[in-house]
């Protein structure tokens, strides 16, 4: 669970960008690993945040 940063309401989470080819993020040192970006929408104030999940950030650990 997500707490807004702007007024500690619990945040929707889960939420993926769309477009042409996704969002990807990537580091040359990461060889072919690729991380996916996530958002959390806040329902009381509009707040916006962009995480990684747990699983793609054990990624970026490696």
């Amino acid at each position: 669970m997500r707490k807004c940063i702007r007024c500690g309401a619990e945040m929707k989470e889960d939420f993926t960008f769309t477009g042409g080819g996704g969002n990807v993020i990537r580091h040359k040192g990461m060889g072919f690993k690729a991380v996916y970006p996530k958002v959390a929408v806040c329902p009381e104030c509009g707040e916006v945040s962009i995480y990684i999940d747990d699983k793609d950030l054990e990624k970026l650990k490696k």
